[in-house]
């Protein structure tokens, strides 16, 4: 790694949600940057207009969002080339099959429940930051 800090990107429409999960992270790793939108167009608009150099090494994405939700994102962007090897990631209140499936489908690399304990989301962080690109 060239000790340059990690850009997260976070798309999700509950601001507590935003925030304990920027907390998570930024307890794994306080050097990165976590930039967050609240709906899904706010996703698409973002990642396609993205400059090379400011590509996020994390994509997190909650499954039900206003506009679009995550699979629809994951679908808009599918054709992007400078987005194909960021890693993906979708966080859900749901744990419903074919949720998850849909996801991973459409390119989801992990599926996250969000969790009700710290130490669960402690964990989560660290799984996201695990497969984020360096």
């Amino acid at each position: 790694m060239d000790g340059k800090a990690k850009i997260i990107f976070l798309a999700d429409d509950d601001p507590e949600d935003q925030e304990i999960l920027k907390d998570a992270i930024l307890k794994q790793d306080p050097a990165a940057n976590i930039y967050s939108v609240m709906n899904g167009q706010q996703a698409i608009d973002y990642l396609v207009n993205c400059p090379e150099n400011c590509l996020p090494s994390l994509l997190i994405l909650d499954y039900k969002m206003p506009i679009f939700n995550a699979v629809e994102i994951l679908e808009k962007i599918a054709g992007v080339p400078q987005l194909q090897a960021i890693p993906k990631v979708v966080w859900s209140t749901s744990s419903q099959a074919d949720h998850v499936r849909h996801c991973l489908d459409n390119g989801a690399d992990l599926y996250f429940v969000k969790p009700t304990k710290t130490e669960d989301l402690n964990n989560m962080a660290r799984q996201m930051l695990d497969i984020s690109k360096d």
